[in-house]
């Protein structure tokens, strides 16, 4: 079964950014690769049982295994080892991807409290646009009544084939990404 955002963009998004930015080829269109989602778990340092929550919590909203990160090198202040588990992340691509992204807009997004978009200039110099979410409670995966604190997280969107940061821009407004408009 074809995810509903992965047939919208063969169907509808290619054939609209093409005409938009006069491309001439159906590959030099800007495309998803892969959406990256890192949860950074500082208090794992004292208790690792917050990081097996985290992990837990990140499989059942993405639906696929999450790994751990480790910290490359010792940082003293923060009491930090070398080596030591400070987080966790999961790399979703092809099918699964344009399923969480649409579970992302439609079903998590409309239920942040006083969402009024998200902010336009989190794009990098690649084109890949990285979102940060507070609470993980906004997706339906997760009971409210087990969570033990608020775990925010970063979604990073990897976007292939970017000319400039508007075409990225566009490719995800098309995909529906409520963007922050400024009324001033």
């Amino acid at each position: 079964m074809v995810p509903r955002l992965l047939e919208r963009y063969r169907n509808e998004i290619v054939a609209e950014m093409m005409q938009k930015f006069s491309l001439k080829n159906r590959h030099a269109v800007p495309r998803l690769e892969k959406i990256v989602v890192n949860m950074g778990v500082g208090e794992a340092i004292a208790d690792i049982k917050i990081l097996e929550k985290a992990m837990e919590e990140l499989n059942a909203i993405t639906g696929q295994k999450c790994i751990i990160r480790r910290a490359k090198k010792a940082i003293s202040n923060f009491k930090i080892k070398q080596g030591q588990a400070i987080g966790c992340k999961v790399t979703l691509r092809k099918n699964i991807m344009y399923e969480f992204m649409d579970r992302l807009i439609n079903v998590a997004m409309p239920r942040i409290r006083d969402f009024r978009g998200i902010p336009v200039d989190s794009f990098d110099e690649n084109g890949n646009y990285t979102l940060g979410l507070t609470e993980q409670n906004i997706f339906p995966e997760i009971d409210y009544d087990k969570i033990t604190r608020p775990q925010g997280m970063d979604i990073t969107f990897v976007i292939k084939n970017v000319k400039t940061e508007e075409h990225a821009r566009e490719l995800l407004k098309l995909f529906g990404m409520p963007f922050f408009r400024e009324t001033n």
